[in-house]
């Protein structure tokens, strides 16, 4: 199908480049963290990179119910069913405060034995627990908030949910300096003071998203419609979503399980690897954005019945994902001097880092032809089953039994460790690649009498 080229940029850059940057923002957060934290000493640096574990779990919930949120989202919002996206809207977010709650409640009363999931240095532990207890509260509120942020994105307010969640990053960026130094006569407090910081920018991004949804043309949560809920809506909800959420958990838990392998390996490497994590993190932002903005555009597209529309702007982004991910390795293979230049690390942590970055240029390339796919292209067509079974077989068949066997029975060195266990991405290519061409994803997943 023939498509008009200034149509499709126009549409991907109104999404893409403010999702984009909307997540570029969010990792600044931990960049600034681990910046400010490193200056202090690298044992605080490393605790928090380990307790930062806890918020990456419930991101994967998190992750999951935007994923699912936008797969319906869209599509009814291309279909213009406004009342529908409501009662989405109204259920996920029933159901994500109550998850979330049991996230502050862990975070707060049993810090010290989710640190010893990660880590069995005691110094970890403790100063790990000290930044639990003062961040739990975050856990609530960016549950709730992360929800309203969403469905901003999916109905047309992409720019404004970039706009709250990047106002609020630099306040918390600002908030950071001033309360782990000490700044402008307030008191030192050094990890707690990052904890605090993330609790006090979420409470004014929790209230800038509800003042938002109040204005005249907002999707506004209703209480009747969470209590009385749609049973059809609910059943399609979670027969594409629950796949979403196994994908989430199962790649998370692989993810993290890296952590813990790394964690093991003496506080060099985790304070190596918690750097590069953040760089990468940076790095893939875009790749990212072009997922999320790419399974918007594709489903409002699906959601109005243009099948044919939405599987030629599936060939676009796919092509668009392989440029992003060369340009995305080369930027970060130009910043590595720079990046080098500004960690204050011990030389074994810092010889760590220059080569855990170069690894991280290949990674990017996979990654994000994977997000492009996997999380974009495929879940806004309701095909959120491929991304299950791809992660299951690639990293608990593969790569975490490699990394375990590498580091607890063969001892290798720790960068080749690190080689191994970031390999996951590449694996899955020529399956997402397959899968793409199935083209299961062209699905129209609404109902017609909503």
């Amino acid at each position: 199908m023939h498509i008009n080229n200034d149509i499709f940029r126009r549409k991907l850059i109104r999404l893409v480049l403010p999702i984009a940057f909307q997540q570029f923002m969010l990792a600044i957060v931990s960049a600034s963290d681990a910046l400010m934290l490193g200056k202090v000493e690298q044992e605080s640096l490393a605790a928090v990179s380990l307790a930062g574990q806890v918020t990456f779990v419930q991101n994967l919930f998190l992750g999951a119910m935007t994923i699912g949120t936008s797969m319906f989202a869209a599509q009814y919002w291309g279909k213009g069913d406004r009342r529908s996206v409501e009662k989405v809207f109204a259920y996920v977010l029933k159901v994500t405060a109550i998850v979330s709650a049991l996230f502050f409640v862990a975070g707060l009363t049993i810090p010290e034995l989710l640190m010893k999931i990660f880590t069995n240095e005691p110094v970890l532990i403790e100063r790990g627990a000290q930044y639990l207890r003062v961040v739990a509260l975050s856990y609530l509120l960016s549950g709730i908030s992360q929800i309203y942020l969403c469905v901003l994105k999916n109905s047309e307010k992409a720019v404004k949910a970039t706009t709250i969640s990047s106002v609020v990053v630099v306040l918390n960026v600002l908030l950071n300096a001033l309360l782990i130094f000490g700044l402008c006569g307030l008191p030192r407090m050094e990890i707690a003071g990052a904890a605090l910081a993330t609790v006090l920018a979420k409470v004014v991004e929790l209230a800038w998203c509800i003042a938002e949804s109040l204005r005249k043309d907002g999707i506004r949560f209703r209480l009747s419609l969470a209590l009385k809920g749609d049973p059809l809506l609910r059943k399609d909800f979670w027969k594409y979503t629950a796949p979403a959420m196994g994908n989430q958990i199962i790649w998370g838990c692989g993810y993290t399980m890296y952590s813990v392998i790394m964690g093991h390996m003496g506080t060099d490497a985790v304070a190596a690897n918690s750097i590069a994590n953040v760089v990468k993190s940076l790095m893939a932002c875009f790749c990212g954005g072009l997922g999320s903005g790419g399974g918007i555009l594709i489903g409002n597209e699906l959601g109005a019945g243009k099948l044919e529309r939405a599987k030629a702007y599936g060939d676009r982004l796919c092509r668009c994902a392989v440029w992003i991910g060369v340009i995305s390795g080369g930027v970060l293979l130009a910043l590595i001097p720079l990046i080098l230049k500004v960690t204050d690390l011990t030389p074994q942590a810092h010889h760590y880092l220059k080569w855990m970055l170069l690894m991280c240029t290949y990674y990017l390339v996979g990654k994000a032809i994977t997000a492009t796919n996997i999380g974009g292209i495929f879940c806004a067509g309701g095909d959120s089953r491929f991304g299950l079974i791809c992660d299951t077989i690639t990293m608990w068949c593969v790569t975490v039994p490699i990394g375990l066997v590498s580091a607890f029975v063969l001892k290798l060195p720790v960068l080749a460790v690190f080689m191994l266990i970031n390999i996951d991405e590449i694996i899955k290519l020529p399956a997402v690649f397959a899968n793409y061409k199935k083209y299961r994803w062209v699905k129209d997943l609404t109902r017609k009498e909503a």
